[in-house]
């Protein structure tokens, strides 16, 4: 399989705002206007890191992404709500060709990384899934590397080989650093990733995933086994990482999405219901189906 040149997008190359107190007895819809971050003003040069043209995933004969067309801004979140079972974390994985990786599983349509097609037997999924990162809902640090290597482990090929060790040093702090994690953890780079935290083990793996430079990150649900604090932290690393990347993140929570997204979409049954601006989103839904959803009515 062809890898891509180096000036192709495939190559190797917030704060936190609590609900307020009687956020519980007033609606979803009311409780969100003043607690969302603006989103991004309108602008006709808003470019689109990702899109996905009529995209459809199966399991088998089990159709669980239906059809779905939408865009993904540069440098902006996008949240993805929904409730269990309606295919955020399988659209998700489509996104970076991870979909693909189980024996059953299969694809339709199409998904572009900055105008290019990502599937087709001529584009290396590995080469993709280095410049579209993904962490997941549980923290999935490397049990038997250090911290350190673990930082490091997504670096393979020619362009690792070629780095120094201040290189990579440097990379390993600028990474740590981003993630939020570097103060906590430079005296005990040598340690076990295991030694850390829930959340710090959380922001490993997102700095794991931000050492391949990605252009795009997926966060699959990335505070849903965590503590209220770490829970926080990750919150506002990820509102702050849009200044560097795109983000796209699954989540159940809504105040959450509320907090750190600028567009946000619902899904349903493998369906994408809506997608708007998110204050509009939980403020104006247009379709009747988003408001009983974000009401509480159902999910």
């Amino acid at each position: 399989m062809t890898e891509l040149a180096s000036e192709r997008p495939f190559a190797d190359a917030a704060s936190h705002h609590p609900l307020p107190e009687a956020a519980a007895e007033r609606p979803l819809a009311k409780v969100f206007v003043d607690e969302i971050h603006p989103p991004t003003a309108p602008d006709q040069r808003r470019e689109v890191a990702l899109r996905s043209d009529a995209l459809s995933a199966y399991f088998g004969d089990i159709t669980a992404v239906k059809a779905v067309s939408m865009p993904f801004f540069a440098n902006e979140v996008t949240a993805i709500i929904g409730p269990s079972g309606c295919g955020k974390s399988t659209l998700l994985r489509c996104l970076n060709r991870m979909h693909e990786t189980i024996p059953i599983a299969r694809v339709e349509g199409s998904v572009e990384l900055f105008g290019h097609p990502i599937y087709g037997s001529d584009v290396n999924p590995t080469a993709v899934r280095r410049n579209v990162g993904m962490v997941f809902q549980r923290p999935t640090p490397f049990p038997t590397m250090s911290i350190r290597k673990n930082v490091t482990a997504g670096l393979t090929g020619p362009a690792q080989r070629k780095m120094a060790r201040a290189e990579v040093d440097n990379l390993i702090e600028m990474t740590l650093e981003r993630s939020g994690l570097w103060n906590e953890v430079k005296d005990r780079l040598d340690e076990s990733a295991m030694s850390l935290s829930g959340g710090q083990q959380q922001r490993l793996c997102i700095a794991r995933a931000l050492a391949t430079s990605p252009r795009v990150l997926l966060l699959d649900e990335p505070t849903a086994s965590l503590d209220p604090l770490s829970t926080q932290i990750v919150e506002e690393l990820v509102y702050e990482l849009r200044e560097a990347v795109t983000v796209v993140i699954v989540t159940h929570n809504m105040q959450q999405a509320a907090r750190v997204s600028n567009q946000t979409a619902f899904l349903l049954a493998g369906e994408l219901i809506e997608t708007a601006p998110t204050k509009a989103l939980f403020t104006a839904p247009q379709d009747p189906r988003t408001e009983a959803y974000i009401t509480g009515r159902f999910g």
